[in-house]
């Protein structure tokens, strides 16, 4: 009964240091939230729609290109497309074992894909009026992060 319990510094002093990192990491998942319930009724969720995406600009792109641009890995993109396929939103032109893949966008995906990049325009017009200056922070940043400095990471 003799152990005592050190007092604990109020919250404010126990708080971290500023980490733009973690808020990086907070926002971007405030705003995947947002994205992911604009595109809900469409049957897509974000990594569905960056995949469709990705189809579409690069038709006959490899289960390998894919999921290299996807940041996932093959096995998850072969997964993926099966179920965007299922769905009538791509097809592989060339779907037998022992061939390359020749993945396209559907008509059906392409209409989709059309709605889903509407939803996110009005998105992202409401995120850019309220930080414009983040806006243009970011703007690039998703194609060459860091130069080869994130790539030795």
């Amino acid at each position: 009964m003799g152990d005592s319990v050190a007092p604990q510094a109020p919250a404010a002093a126990r708080r971290p240091p500023f980490s733009p990192v973690i808020s990086l990491l907070t926002v971007s998942s405030i705003w995947d939230a947002q994205l992911n319930a604009a595109l809900k009724d469409l049957g897509l969720s974000t990594r569905k729609y960056g995949l469709l995406a990705h189809v579409q600009a690069t038709p006959g792109i490899s289960f390998s290109e894919l999921a290299r641009r996807s940041q996932i890995t093959v096995q998850t993109a072969h997964t993926a497309v099966k179920t965007l396929a299922g769905e009538g939103l791509v097809e592989d032109a060339t779907a037998h074992a022992g061939s390359a893949s020749d993945l396209r966008v559907t008509t059906k995906g392409a209409a989709t894909l059309a709605e889903a990049d509407a939803r996110l325009a009005e998105l992202d017009r409401v995120f850019g009026s309220g930080v414009p200056e983040l806006t243009r922070a970011l703007q690039g940043l998703h194609e060459a992060p860091f130069g080869e400095n994130l790539q030795e990471s």
